[in-house]
């Protein structure tokens, strides 16, 4: 059996994805890309995981897509690359995971390495890491999120100076523009993420989950659509045993220990 493009591990409440391909400086082919798609659909589905960590092993996030892979795969319907029991990484079918996702990166991040970062939620680099968003310069057109998420994100100026270049930016560039949260030296971007998962992890899942979702709509259909779903969320929430939990926790000063209900 070959390594996995891909390795999971459980830590508690959180899921550690790990891109392993470091021998090809994880650049993404079809299996590693149809493999993060089922590691994504784990954490969906399972009600124990309320976190997921995603991260690389070796020194490099990711060099990009394995273009000599990919590309003979791209039909008139673009890249079929989410088999039975996953979810899409980047999100482009329409679909998304349910639950917080880290980021960890380092080393080179390239094209498809943002757009994960775009799609996350929460994402720690190392100093060391250089971007770049280079789909230009090799002929194509970013299809994993960038157009519809970077200018939205960091604003129409600072996307399209990376986007329509291709040149690579560093880290604290990442950072004042807004696609990664914190910068920590290398070699503890993950040590660090992971501790960021773990206090998302203990609150209680059922509201961070509806948080997530509310947000989400309010960037997708407006902030209308979003305080229109308010009430009905509020009550849902309300009516839960973690309810229960966390107002007997403010009464008696305790942590509360949620558990998803």
């Amino acid at each position: 059996m070959s390594e996995p493009r891909v390795t999971v591990d459980r830590d508690g409440h959180l899921l550690l994805i790990g891109l392993n391909r470091p021998e090809k400086m994880n650049a993404a082919d079809h299996r590693l890309l149809s493999e993060l798609a089922l590691a994504y659909g784990e954490l969906d589905r399972d009600p124990e995981l309320r976190v997921g960590v995603v991260y690389a092993h070796g020194e490099h996030f990711t060099s990009g897509l394995d273009l000599a892979d990919i590309a003979p795969r791209i039909g008139a319907s673009g890249l079929d690359m989410v088999p039975e029991g996953g979810i899409h990484p980047w999100g482009m079918d329409g679909t998304r995971v349910s639950k917080p996702v880290m980021l960890a990166v380092q080393g080179t991040c390239l094209t498809l390495g943002i757009e994960l970062a775009l799609a996350s939620d929460i994402v720690v680099a190392a100093s060391d890491t250089v971007f770049a968003q280079l789909e230009v310069a090799r002929a194509i057109l970013p299809f994993g999120g960038a157009t519809t998420r970077f200018a939205a994100q960091v604003g129409w100026g600072n996307a399209m100076r990376w986007m329509l270049t291709g040149d690579r930016f560093d880290a604290h560039e990442a950072h004042r523009i807004g696609i990664v949260q914190e910068v920590v030296e290398p070699g503890t971007q993950l040590e660090r993420a992971t501790a960021i998962a773990r206090t998302i992890a203990a609150q209680a899942p059922l509201a961070v989950q509806a948080t997530l979702a509310n947000a989400r709509l309010a960037v997708a259909e407006g902030e209308a659509a979003a305080a229109t779903r308010l009430p009905g969320e509020l009550v849902r929430l309300m009516q839960t045993e973690d309810a229960r939990i966390g107002v007997e926790a403010f009464m008696t000063r305790s942590t509360p220990q949620f558990v998803g209900r």
